[in-house]
């Protein structure tokens, strides 16, 4: 288990570690993104005439994206313009969740929108509070 230990993040705290988790969670999401349209219809429920294999797969690159950007935060969470990108990446990606929601119709509140709203929201909320401490 040591030998598994050297390869999380050094920083104290659990906020790295939470940063890699959500990371590797992306890339998993990512994956998913490129294989099948069953994941984002589920977020996108309103309308998931609109989510197409296009969109998936935008959906997918976008979320690479975001997973590199928290990768890199996660083990130098100690620079701060690193910092300031992961908090952009969450909160980027709430006013996107909500915009869908409550402003383009196509999320439905339901299981498949909660998940990125409070994983968003609450490392948002997180980094934010935390940002003197790295």
């Amino acid at each position: 288990m040591d030998h598994l230990a050297a390869y999380l993040p050094q920083a104290p705290g659990l906020l790295p570690k939470w940063l890699l988790f959500v990371a590797v969670v992306a890339l998993g999401n990512s994956v998913q993104a490129y294989l099948t349209l069953r994941f984002n219809k589920r977020i996108y429920c309103a309308r998931p005439l609109d989510v197409t294999a296009l969109s998936s797969r935008t959906f997918g690159t976008w979320t690479v994206l975001s997973a590199v950007l928290r990768v890199y935060a996660a083990y130098h969470i100690h620079d701060p313009v690193v910092y300031d990108l992961a908090i952009w990446s969450y909160a980027v990606a709430g006013v996107h969740f909500v915009s869908e929601w409550l402003v383009f119709g196509s999320a439905g509140l339901g299981a498949g929108l909660a998940g990125p709203l409070i994983v968003s929201s609450m490392s948002l909320a997180w980094m934010i509070t935390q940002r003197g401490e790295y």
